[in-house]
């Protein structure tokens, strides 16, 4: 029987908890209504006020004995000033009667009032100037006489409050200080007023100019080719509006290939998603879709109007790109494409010189039609993000979560659904029913970042159906990449809301890289290395490739950024990185015998003393396979790696570190300890994101570049998709060049590489002392030392040992005692 209450009394609380809810909207509606009302009301008599003003101070119209009375008044008060009166008035009025107010309508008024009062100060100071209309000992009354006293028709100064104000200013900072603060002051009430500082004032104003300039060109000079023209280009460009019923939140829907992705959005005042709701708008949107423009941000608006502007049948066009498919849609962009390699291949041409010309060539960076261009193509998913807004509302509903969707942010392979949990909510009860979600929604799995950085919402990552590349040539082109200063940056790729993610290696300073098989881990390292070939010059950056996998970086052989040959021998691999570890000492010598810090101020100082010859540049360690190397040495490699992760960053050497097995005996405590910026690919298990990041989420990711990039200095890590470059892009930049003979030091490196590793013996103090007492008493034994030097019998024994492989001392013969084979005279020659 109680369950049975139970049941039956449940039903009852959510309808009163419904009908309380619809209680709460509607009295909100009616304060928001009530508001709009007194504000268009005020509105309409301070425009009334405005315009009986306006014909008063101008006499354009009888206006009777008021209007004669309101002129003196306003002549007495304002002066000259009365005639800018009206049109301020009015200006509060449009403010008041449009609702347009952009942050705070307080605000606006006194900004308005104080710029009023500030034309007045300079209105009278003007009559100051030319008139002398007062001296500085008059008195504020008699100021206040003579400005009410003055003949109407001979309007002089800002009647008694222009007046006043201004003998105040003139009186503490004189004639100059006054149009100085008059100044001052009305540029901080502009600013007060418009809510944007002066720079992205002037700013607005020159894109307007530009704009009009442009409309003015495109106006006079028309050119039209028909070959060119997309029928979704050719729609009128209106918005679609529908009006909408009840008002709460905000949601926005980005792509991330939008032009606008990179401004502010426009606010709304927008609710939940309701499924009839979406119902007729997709109806509408259908019926209007012919008069849409191209706009790709879509506003859900529930009070007045929803505008969505998008191009025709809902097509949004996304940058796609293959490795196996024809980058150019048409013949036209393959015969632009042929002329750009001819002109690459005429100044490679115009490279190859004789030897005897080396010293004046200078190196030319790589040409950016070397590259694949995006192939663009038209997908439908305005409906589709709805839909699954619907679908995720709808679960999340169903286990009695309340939330609101406040923004959608597609990406190139996922989107994200940004939740604002209700009051009293738990995140981690959203966080637990990711299974649930992901069941719902159709997809293999999802993401949730509870809460996102920065905002009080909840994320939740779905895939994409159709997935979108990366394409490299995108982020050489930024802005983002060119405006980088640093000679090793790294385009990364773009984040959830697509935006260009540049890395600079010098701040990492080290990068540890670790994914399966197929994650899109050695994409990753090609584009790294291609980022410093379109950025540095070989004077400026050295690379070491060390590729135990032998097919991965043997491309880049001949390039002039390499200090030696690409290597593939583990052995070698690991002189090589002890050859670094000494270049650090010697670096670190030179810096202090010049008293500088690090590299770049040792390269300042050596430019200002006109000894280029000695600049030093940076150099990148890339090694693409870690552990292969941990196999073969992994004594020397783990303190190689360690000595250069801890101490080389001021001297300009940089590890990167990519392997596929990130377990515990490959990525040790103290490798890991050293290299504080990461990227996770797609990984097998829990634990490997454990080890990579020290959190988890690596083994949610969707693979082919889809990576979570977590560099030193950011609490979380950021999710991203990997930029993408083909093999075909690689060896056209690698040819071009490699073709640059380019006179560079010889250097001895690869031939100390090649030799073999030879163990360092640590030299006992002793050593010295027991030479010479061995010579001079003629005898050598272990027990002969232990006495002698009070030392251990251990420590006796390496010292016979060492005096044997010096020539000091005859080897053992059985129970016989050592010869001495040196003389007192032998070792004196020795020691000079």
């Amino acid at each position: 029987m109680n369950n049975k209450k139970e049941k039956k009394t449940k039903p009852r609380n959510n309808s009163k908890s419904t009908t309380n809810r619809k209680k709460k909207i509607s009295s909100k509606e009616k304060k928001q209504k009530e508001q709009i009302l007194k504000k268009e009301i005020i509105g309409v008599i301070l425009i009334a006020i405005a315009s009986f003003l306006m014909f008063a101070v101008n006499q354009i119209s009888q206006i009777g004995i008021i209007g004669d009375w309101i002129k003196i008044i306003l002549h007495a008060l304002f002066g000259r000033g009365m005639y800018i009166l009206p049109f301020a008035i009015m200006f509060m009025g449009i403010i008041q009667l449009l609702n347009v107010i952009m942050y705070s309508e307080k605000k606006q008024i006194i900004a308005i009032l104080g710029l009023f009062l500030c034309i007045l100060i300079l209105v009278s100071l003007g009559d100051v100037v030319n008139n002398n209309f007062f001296t500085q000992q008059d008195s504020i009354i008699n100021i206040i006489k003579v400005s009410n006293n003055y003949n109407i028709d001979k309007v002089m100064g800002g009647g008694i409050f222009g007046n006043v104000f201004c003998f105040v200013f003139v009186k503490l900072v004189g004639i100059t200080g006054t149009y100085i603060l008059s100044s001052a002051f009305i540029l901080i009430f502009t600013i007060i007023f418009t809510n944007k500082s002066m720079i992205g004032f002037f700013k607005m104003i020159i894109n307007f100019i530009k704009k009009i300039g442009a409309l003015i060109y495109n106006f006079v000079y028309v050119e039209v080719d028909n070959t060119d023209v997309n029928i979704s280009e050719k729609g009128n460009k209106k918005p679609i509006k529908e009006t909408e019923k009840q008002s709460n939140k905000n949601i926005e829907i980005f792509d991330y290939n939008s032009d606008h992705n990179q401004t502010k959005a426009l606010q709304k005042n927008i609710t939940q998603l309701k499924i009839d709701d979406l119902k007729e708008f997709s109806d509408d949107n259908q019926n209007n879709s012919k008069k849409s423009s191209k706009d790709k941000k879509i506003y859900f608006n529930k009070t007045k109007t929803v505008s969505v502007n998008v191009g025709p049948d809902s097509e949004i066009e996304l940058l796609h790109s293959n490795e196996d498919e024809n980058l150019f849609e048409s013949e036209k962009q393959k015969s632009k494409e042929k002329e750009n390699v001819e002109n690459v291949k005429a100044k490679d041409s115009s490279i190859d010189l004789d030897a005897n010309k080396l010293e004046s060539i200078e190196y030319v960076l790589p040409d950016i039609t070397l590259l694949n261009n995006p192939k663009k193509k038209t997908v439908n998913v305005k409906d589709d993000l709805r839909r699954e807004a619907e679908k995720l509302l709808d679960t999340l509903h169903s286990f009695k979560i309340e939330c609101n969707i406040t923004q959608i942010s597609k990406g190139p392979t996922i989107t994200r659904y940004e939740l604002q949990p209700a009051p009293g909510i738990k995140v981690s009860r959203i966080t637990s029913l990711s299974n649930d979600l992901a069941l719902s929604l159709a997809t293999s799995d999802i993401r949730i970042e509870a809460p996102i950085p920065g905002k009080s919402a909840v994320g939740i990552e779905v895939p994409n159906k159709e997935k979108t590349n990366v394409i490299f040539k995108s982020l050489v082109e930024s802005k983002e990449f060119k405006c980088e200063q640093t000679k090793v940056p790294f385009a990364l790729g773009k984040d959830i809301a697509g935006k260009n993610i540049i890395g600079n290696i010098e701040k990492m300073p080290h990068l540890l890289v670790a994914g399966a098989t197929g994650s899109g881990k050695s994409v990753c390292i090609n584009t790294l290395i291609m980022s410093i070939l379109y950025k540095a010059k070989p004077d400026e950056v050295k690379l070491i490739l060390i590729d135990p996998k032998v097919v991965e970086l043997s491309i880049y052989n001949g390039i002039p950024h390499l200090l030696i040959p690409v290597v593939t021998d583990p052995r070698k691999a690991s002189n090589a990185l002890n050859w670094a570890v000494s270049e650090m000492t010697t670096r670190y010598k030179i810096f202090a015998s010049n008293s500088v810090r690090d590299i770049f101020s040792f390269n300042t100082k050596i430019m200002m003393e006109n000894r280029e010859n000695e600049k030093m540049p940076q150099i990148v360690i890339i090694i693409d396979e870690l552990a292969d190397l941990m196999q073969v040495a992994p004594g020397e490699v783990e303190e190689s790696i360690t000595r250069i992760a801890q101490l080389a960053r001021a001297c300009g050497i940089h590890l990167v570190i990519a392997t596929q097995r990130p377990s515990v005996d490959v990525i040790t405590g103290t490798i890991k300890a050293n290299i504080p910026s990461r990227i996770a690919f797609a990984v097998s298990s829990y634990i490997d994101s454990r080890t990579i990041l020290d959190a988890s989420g690596a083994e949610k990711l969707l693979g082919k570049g889809d990576m979570l990039y977590h560099p030193i200095g950011i609490p979380k890590p950021i999710r991203i998709q990997g930029t993408f470059i083909t093999d075909d892009e690689i060896k056209r930049v690698v040819d071009f060049v490699s073709k640059q003979r380019i006179q560079q030091k010889i250097n001895n490196i690869s031939k100390e590489i090649e030799k073999e590793p030879v163990q360092n013996e640590k030299v006992d103090d002793l050593l010295e002392k027991a030479i010479e007492l061995v010579v001079s008493e003629g005898q050598a034994s272990a027990s002969y030392l232990q006495r002698r030097f009070s030392i251990g019998y251990n420590r006796a024994a390496r010292l016979i040992d060492a005096l044997e492989k010096r020539g000091i001392v005859s080897g053992r013969e059985g129970s016989k005692p050592r010869k001495v084979l040196v003389t007192i005279e032998e070792l004196e020659e020795m020691k000079e």
